[in-house]
Formats: C-alpha cells, sequence, structure tokens
C-alpha cells in the first residue's frame, strides 16, 4: 500500500506541479498549527484531478476531510510516531526518492526519450503487436543433453506446425508452450531477441525456432498496431535507460554551478592531476572550501580515472547542496513532502486505532457484535441446533436430556464418545443452523413443511435449539464483514474524540478565496 502511494507521489513530482505562494493567507488553524491556503489548495485540486467536483459546496465540504486529516496527524503527532527512528529513516528515503525527478535535468530527459520515441516510430517494424510463442523455459545451468533435447523437440513441433492446417501452431501452443496464451507486447517490454523477431513478423506468420535469455521460442504474429503516444511511453523508455538519468544530472549540475558560485583553484587541480592528491583547496562552492583532502575521502581509495571522478565528486557536491534546498526553492516540493509525511503519520496512527483493533480485538468485536446485533439478522429465520435420530422415543428424551447439561459445541462430541459404540450407530444427528430447504426435519417442524419419512432404523426425532433471527455469536458472522463494521465504528468514534477535545479555527473569508484569487494553481 505504502508503496503504491509513494509511486504516485513521485508521478507527479515529474509532471511538475507549479504552485506559487506570493499571496498565502492562513486558511485555518488546527489544534494551534497554521495551515495556509496553499497547502488546502494543492490536496483540494489533486482529489478534483481524479474526478471529483470543484465548485463552492465541494470546497466546503472538503474542509471537513481536510480537517479531519489534520486531526489525525496532529493524533500522530502527540503520540510521538514522528520522532521515531524508523519514521524517520522512511520519511528520508522517500525524500531521496521524490529529489530525483528535481535532480535531474527534466528538460534533458524530455528530449532523449522524444528521439528515441521518434526513431521507434518511424520504424515500420517497431509497433505494438498481439502474438503468441510456443515457449519452452530453460535454466541458465541446462546441462548439454537437456538441451539437445529441448532443440529437437522445437525441431518437431516447427515440423508439425508447417505441415499441418491453419490451427497447427494454436494446438501446439496450447498443448505445448509455456506461455499459452497470445498478447500485446511493446517496445521495451521483453528480451530483445523475442521483440527483434516479433517486431519484424507479418501478421499471420510464424518463426522458426530461436533462443533468447529465457528459453527456446516459435512465435507467431496475429495483429499489428501503431506505438502508443509519447507520453505513456515516456516512462517506459526513461526508465531503460539508466544512463540518461546520470547525464541529466550532470547536466543539471552544470547549470547550477555558477548560481552556487563555483570557483575552481586551478593550481591546487593541477597538483591533483599531477601529483595524484592534494591537501590544498580545490574549489569553493557557496561560500564554502572543498579541499583535496575532501576528494580523497569521496575517492575512497577506489582505483578510477582523477578527472572523472573529480567531475563526479563536483556534480554530487553540487546536486547534495540542491537537494538540501529544495523545500525552499519549489513550493511544488515542499507541499508534496508535507503530503508525504502527513500520508505517513496518517497511516501508522490509523493502523495503530483503527486496523489493528479491527482485526485482533476480540473482546471489542464481541461488544460491537452484541450492541449492533440487529445488523446481522438474516432474511429468513434460522434453527440453530441439533437434529436427534434414535430407535425409541425414550432413548431420544434420555439423549437430549444428557445434552442439556452440556455446552452447544460439546453435543457432537459426546454423543460420539458417550452415545454412538464404535462397532454400533445407536443415534443418527445433524447440528447446525440450518435455513429453509436445508434440512426437511427442521422444515417440518419449524417452516411448516410436509412431514418426512423418518430415517430407515431410526423412527423417533426430536430436536434441541432454538429458531434465530440472526446469529447467536460474533463467530458466525463473516470476519471480513464484521471486522470492517468495527473498524469503521471505531472511526467513527475516534474522529468524533478528535473534534470534541480539538480546537480548529477556519477563516471564511481566505476560504472563499480558495481558486479564486488569481494565483497559478
Amino acid at each position: 500500500m505504502k508503496s503504491k502511494i509513494l509511486s504516485l507521489f513521485i508521478l507527479l513530482a515529474w509532471c511538475g506541479i507549479a504552485l506559487h505562494a506570493e499571496d498565502d493567507p492562513v486558511l485555518m488553524r488546527v489544534n494551534g498549527k497554521e495551515v495556509l491556503r496553499s497547502e488546502f489548495e494543492y490536496l483540494f485540486n489533486k482529489n478534483a484531478a481524479a474526478g471529483a467536483r470543484t465548485d463552492a459546496g465541494e470546497v466546503e465540504r472538503y474542509v471537513g476531510l481536510f480537517v479531519d486529516l489534520k486531526l489525525k496527524v496532529a493524533a500522530a503527532e502527540a503520540a510521538g510516531l514522528d520522532t521515531l527512528p524508523q519514521f524517520r529513516d522512511e520519511l528520508e528515503a522517500n525524500r531521496r526518492s521524490l529529489s530525483i525527478a528535481y535532480l535531474t535535468d527534466t528538460a534533458f530527459l524530455s528530449h532523449k526519450a522524444r528521439r528515441y520515441y521518434d526513431r521507434l516510430a518511424a520504424d515500420t517494424s517497431a509497433r505494438r503487436v498481439r502474438a503468441a510463442h510456443i515457449f519452452k523455459r530453460l535454466p541458465q545451468n541446462v546441462s548439454p543433453s537437456a538441451l539437445r533435447a529441448a532443440e529437437a523437440a522445437m525441431d518437431s513441433l516447427y515440423r508439425c506446425i508447417q505441415s499441418g492446417g491453419p490451427d497447427a501452431f494454436e494446438a501446439c501452443l496450447s498443448a505445448c508452450s509455456d506461455e499459452p496464451e497470445a498478447f500485446w507486447y511493446e517496445p521495451l517490454q521483453s528480451v530483445s531477441e523475442l521483440e527483434d523477431t516479433l517486431f519484424t513478423l507479418s501478421p499471420g506468420t510464424v518463426s522458426k525456432p530461436f533462443y533468447s535469455p529465457l528459453g527456446l521460442h516459435i512465435a507467431k504474429v496475429y495483429e499489428r498496431r501503431s506505438l502508443p503516444p509519447f507520453e505513456e511511453m515516456k516512462r517506459g523508455i526513461v526508465r531503460s535507460h539508466p544512463q540518461w538519468l546520470r547525464e541529466a544530472g550532470d547536466t543539471l549540475a552544470a547549470r547550477l554551478l555558477p548560481a552556487y558560485g563555483y570557483s575552481l583553484r586551478e593550481d591546487a587541480y593541477k597538483e591533483l592531476m599531477t601529483k595524484g592528491k592534494t591537501s590544498r583547496t580545490l574549489f569553493t562552492l557557496a561560500g564554502r572550501e572543498y579541499t583535496g583532502d575532501d576528494f580523497a575521502r569521496f575517492l575512497g581509495g577506489r582505483n578510477t580515472g582523477l578527472r572523472r571522478a573529480f567531475g563526479q565528486y563536483v556534480t554530487r557536491t553540487v546536486l547534495f547542496l540542491e537537494q538540501g534546498l529544495l523545500e525552499e526553492k519549489y513550493p511544488d516540493f515542499r507541499r508534496l513532502m508535507q503530503e508525504v509525511r502527513d500520508g505517513m503519520l496518517l497511516y501508522e496512527i490509523t493502523d495503530r486505532e483503527v486496523w489493528q483493533r479491527g482485526s485482533s480485538d476480540e473482546a471489542g468485536l464481541q461488544a460491537y457484535f452484541d450492541t449492533h446485533r440487529q445488523r446481522y439478522c438474516w432474511e429468513e429465520p434460522r434453527y440453530q441446533g441439533i437434529v436427534l435420530h434414535a430407535k425409541s422415543r425414550r432413548q431420544a428424551r434420555r439423549i437430549r436430556k444428557f445434552l442439556k447439561k452440556l455446552p452447544e459445541d460439546e453435543w457432537l462430541d459426546a454423543i460420539r464418545l458417550a452415545v454412538n459404540a464404535p462397532d454400533e450407530q445407536r443415534v443418527q444427528v445433524e447440528q447446525g443452523a440450518f435455513s429453509r430447504g436445508e434440512n426437511p426435519y427442521v422444515d417440518h417442524l419449524f417452516f411448516d413443511g410436509k412431514k418426512p419419512a423418518a430415517p430407515e432404523g431410526f423412527p423417533a426425532t426430536v430436536f434441541l435449539g432454538r429458531k434465530l433471527d440472526g446469529p447467536s455469536s460474533y463467530h458466525e458472522v463473516p470476519r471480513s464483514v464484521l471486522a470492517a463494521d468495527y473498524q469503521a465504528w471505531l472511526e467513527q468514534e475516534w474522529l468524533a474524540r478528535l473534534r470534541k477535545e480539538g480546537k480548529v479555527e477556519v477563516n471564511q473569508e481566505v476560504l472563499k478565496t480558495v481558486n479564486n484569487h488569481g494565483g497559478i494553481r
């Protein structure tokens, strides 16, 4: 769950949300903590981007949701969850991940991705294809004999396809392939050997057997379509070229150096390049001096080219400085990090107050069920108990009297151990919660059904139980249903306490200006 939320945050960071805060008044105070209009607008508009309404009434409604969020976050802070080492480490890890979009030249990446996409689009073979392959997976350590056997089997299949009818490939695919289904394939989704074959085959044609790092294949293309739009492929293209990220970081660093007052000390740099080391100041950046000793610690004894390593050191240093100023330089990053922090605290405090209790608090589940028993009534009554067939009325009444002294969950064991002998069945029994139509004897006695014939050899039938409108125990309610209801109730009660104990002040005049103040959203 957390990973899915973080992925969404990273995507939004790449999109470059730009919110300006030249005029950013206080919208509300929650437990004395100020909340600016821009923070509220950021989350409200993000919610609207997912399809929610954005009229004035919806703004008013969202205020309640926003306040609930802030009250829960305040509860998490009061519990000290934001001070735990694990929380701080995870928050910092998330910050590093999110900062990548701000520490690379996004224009450079877009340009590289666009050029790559244009080359794909110009290549008539690089299209989406719907295809299937008769595939035999081979381990990396396959033995020569197993490899020869797999090759012979694949050659045999290929000959059958060539000499068979129009459905021969599909028959072999269904019977022999480790992946017996057709898929839509796009560039960069599979190994190059498979893609090279698929994107060069004409629809309806079958390839000869070929190898890939995965195993052996015989492929067939059914349909070919044009590439998806660039924006749909952009992230995948960039992800498949990790070297571009390094180049984009270098490009951004080169652009940042003048802004941070970078000044190289030529004499010290020459000494480093000549002697391989120096203790002198190599360069200044943002008013701080970086020496040859600092560079040696960065190098850490690695055997690499000094010139290249020095360039990497300068790049890393300026990007590190830039990373420390992201919240100050980019309001959208500051709000994004606030959202991540609040989201993490919300998850942890809700897990503590609601989710854990909802799944493991047996006493709480029992109390909730007892209070809300009517919610779980059945559409029709049921008979809950035991149906006992004996060889005589006297025997049946005696056994029923015996069972009345025992808990209901011990009845079947008592009959098995004390009544029926290993070599003789003295009574027949059925126990459970019976609805109409599930047991003919119950239907006759409790639901006006026809009288059934007695079981052969057991003419006397008696009942021990009761007719119920709903389950008698919370254990009889599906666990997932009861836990979900209990968790919803826990959250409702928790929020009621937070609202009662918390102090919330909303500036109604500022609220009227949400999305209506001429700023860029």
